[in-house]
């Protein structure tokens, strides 16, 4: 098969093409960056430089795929971002209509099942009701729970604090991934011989904030590490006083609120899926590792 992936060699984007070239599929990788080309090329894909909310590089790198893995790359410097994320969904569906490709693997976020309150997370679920609407192609939306590598941003906290801390915490339930398990989740779509439209939760482990914290704290030597539930407020002063922009901040605080409350999985819930293979204590030793090396 000709593949296309977008994304360039990122957390998912990377490991998904290397599994779909060891098993012989023909595969382009798309990224925004020139000096990725070589990298990209020397990994086995074909490279094409360009962005993805240009529709019509996108139609020339799609042309003659019979399939293409669709994400929406992290651009937190966007004045509207709920924006950004129709703008690039927009893009690939102009693109897979006009290239007529049949099959288009997006990925999205547990929580895209609801229009409001998730932050984010509704970027992507106007996302996929604009590729759901297209016709006679194939949609396949993943949906992953809260990666691992998140985790990594509480690291500075850790070291100048002693404690996590987020509006969402203690006996919070985290539905969590791993990058590798939403590669082999996608690549298994993109492969399907007989593709229909569809929703795919990926899960590789389920732990409360607590436990995160337990783990991440054994593996670093503070046994005592808290995960502590702050405020909106509280949330939301850190942000601003660490730079972040206020459009940005108050969606990340809503999406912190969702996960607290639980609507984050509501419909998650319903629909549980297979645990993938990465757990969370392969991860943490990950975690412990970097945190040592910075």
């Amino acid at each position: 098969m000709k593949i296309v992936v977008t994304g360039s060699l990122g957390n998912i984007s990377k490991p998904l093409a290397q599994e779909l070239i060891a098993k012989g599929h023909e595969v382009t990788v798309i990224s925004s960056k020139p000096d990725r080309r070589k990298d990209i090329v020397a990994s086995g894909a074909s490279a094409a430089i360009g962005s993805v909310e240009d529709a019509a590089f996108l139609k020339t790198a799609f042309a003659g795929a019979d399939a293409v893995y669709g994400m929406t790359p992290p651009n937190f410097g966007a004045p509207d971002m709920i924006g950004y994320y129709r703008n690039v969904a927009t893009a690939y569906a102009q693109a897979v209509k006009s290239a007529g490709v049949k099959h288009i693997v997006y990925l999205s976020s547990y929580g895209a099942d609801l229009e409001a309150g998730t932050g984010i997370i509704v970027g992507s679920h106007q996302a996929e009701r604009i590729l759901n609407d297209l016709e006679n192609v194939a949609v396949t939306c993943l949906r992953p729970g809260y990666f691992y590598y998140n985790l990594y941003h509480f690291m500075g906290m850790i070291k100048e604090q002693g404690i996590i801390g987020s509006n969402f915490g203690g006996d919070d339930l985290l539905v969590m991934v791993s990058p590798l398990d939403i590669a082999a989740a996608a690549a298994e779509e993109l492969t399907d011989p007989g593709p229909q439209s569809r929703i795919r939760y990926i899960a590789s482990d389920e732990y409360t904030c607590n436990e995160v914290a337990k783990l991440i704290g054994e593996a670093i030597g503070k046994p005592h590490l808290q995960w502590l539930t702050l405020t909106d407020a509280q949330v939301k002063d850190f942000m601003l006083a660490h730079g972040r922009p206020q459009v940005i901040t108050d969606l990340l605080v809503e999406l912190g609120a969702a996960i607290h409350t639980g609507l984050l999985r509501s419909d998650y819930e319903k629909h549980k899926p297979a645990p993938g293979k990465t757990k969370l204590t392969e991860f943490v030793r990950e975690f412990a590792a970097a945190y040592y090396n910075n």
